[in-house]
């Protein structure tokens, strides 16, 4: 994901789903407040650059990608580890 690219309430959503994640695993996971990733999720504010670096991070350890619009996104492709 490009870093000018930003992840969307909807792809955090969809990404914790691909990997059965609660908003409390991702928020330990990226070391971030839960608040933070439920309030983000619910459309309530917009991330800081660098939590949604943190985010971002911790779901592309994961195996989650992010597809931009220009990539035939918004949306979120799931790899499991050691898939190519």
């Amino acid at each position: 994901m490009p870093h000018s690219a930003t992840i969307s309430p909807g792809q955090c959503r969809a990404a914790r789903g691909f990997l059965d994640w609660t908003q409390e695993e991702l928020a330990e996971r990226a070391a971030v407040s839960r608040g933070t990733v439920r309030d983000f999720e619910k459309g309530r504010h917009a991330l800081h650059r660098s939590t949604e670096t943190l985010l971002v991070q911790a779901f592309l350890a994961a195996g989650v990608t992010f597809l931009s619009a220009d990539q035939g996104g918004p949306g979120v492709l799931f790899r499991e580890a050691g898939e190519g």
